[in-house]
């Protein structure tokens, strides 16, 4: 197993998926694993423990599958997979932290002015709070070029 690793943040969305090769030839070229990392968010609940609008809890079952499906294309690259429950920005920057991760990968979405704000970004925290470098990898809104962007945390 190498020593050097390699942590991939995937939201299952098409801005990871594009990230997923980058992340693939870092860590080949690095001789490094990659951690595999989904957060899944707890559910909003309120003092009785109702769930916000009744929505279900998400299916670990479900989820764990979809983690286990984002894997490197090449058989070259080790890979594990982690999953964890909580705020995505802290947990993934907690798990490079405690997995002394040389590297974050993670794609974002580009969102920007109020779509930003509403939704947050999982992406800007992450940059904010690692104590390792960060590559965000951003889909363009409306099109399906692509801009890299790296950051040191």
């Amino acid at each position: 197993m190498p020593d050097r690793t390699i942590l991939f943040a995937t939201d299952f969305s098409t801005a990871s998926d594009e990230a997923l090769p980058h992340a693939e030839a870092l860590a080949r070229q690095a001789g490094a694993r990659l951690l595999i990392v989904h957060v899944e968010e707890p559910p909003l609940a309120y003092g009785g423990g109702e769930l916000y609008y009744g929505i279900p809890e998400p299916d670990s079952a479900r989820i764990m599958a979809m983690l286990e499906a984002v894997k490197p294309a090449s058989r070259d690259v080790p890979y594990v997979h982690r999953m964890a429950l909580g705020d995505p920005a802290g947990e993934i920057v907690r798990l490079a932290a405690d997995e002394g991760v040389e590297l974050i990968v993670l794609g974002t979405h580009g969102r920007t002015g109020m779509l930003r704000f509403l939704m947050g970004s999982v992406a800007e925290a992450v940059v904010r709070r690692a104590g390792c470098p960060v590559m965000v990898y951003r889909t363009m809104a409306g099109n399906r070029s692509t801009k890299t962007v790296a950051a040191h945390g």
